[in-house]
């Protein structure tokens, strides 16, 4: 299952402690998070993962984990863009792209999708960039596996990233600061999806 919304953890974003934001998030119609948060210890880290998944598995969600290093066995993986490839291939497995080089090494390493960013200029990190829009965005997703929009993406810029080619988006912020908003990202690729 390659998600259409991946909601990004980050918890000195998050409004409240991070598994009541994802319960929050999960009300609100996520079936996919991504458990960044790499800053913390493997065991804490795994500690939480525990917690997500309580959350997740009885509305049939997905938890991803963030990085190459700790993973839990049978968990899904999304890697960074510098991270090497894993020796075992986890059942899912996607990677944070930036640039044309990186989307080709995440399609010949045979990657389940990329996330690709900034779509826009974001508060989560400001400054970097160059946002790529709907025109940068269109022109990495050719040959990729399928793209997941990430940084600064709206709801209202949910179509604008489906008609560029984008699979579906991934949201951080917005997300941690105010779970509730997943219910507009979900309309928004709905709509989208149905247009």
């Amino acid at each position: 299952m390659i998600p259409r919304l991946l909601v990004v953890t980050d918890r000195t974003q998050a409004s409240h402690p991070l598994p009541e934001v994802v319960a929050d998030a999960v009300a609100a119609g996520a079936r996919a998070v991504l458990l960044r948060d790499k800053d913390l210890p493997t065991a804490d880290r795994t500690a939480l993962a525990r917690d997500l998944r309580a959350v997740l598995d009885p509305v049939g969600g997905l938890l991803v984990w963030g990085g190459a290093a700790g993973a839990p066995d049978g968990l899904p993986v999304h890697l960074s863009a510098a991270d090497p490839f894993p020796a075992v291939r986890p059942p899912l497995l996607g990677r944070s792209c930036h640039s044309a080089d990186e989307v080709a090494r995440a399609a010949a390493e045979g990657c389940d999708w990329g996330s690709l960013s900034p779509y826009a200029p974001t508060a989560s990190k400001p400054g970097y960039g160059p946002a790529l829009g709907p025109a940068g965005l269109a022109a990495l997703v050719r040959g990729a596996p399928p793209v997941l929009a990430l940084g600064g993406v709206r709801p209202g810029d949910v179509a604008d990233c489906l008609a560029a080619g984008a699979h579906g988006i991934a949201v951080m912020g917005p997300a941690m600061r105010a779970p509730a908003v997943v219910a507009d990202y979900c309309a928004a690729l709905a709509a989208a999806s149905s247009g």
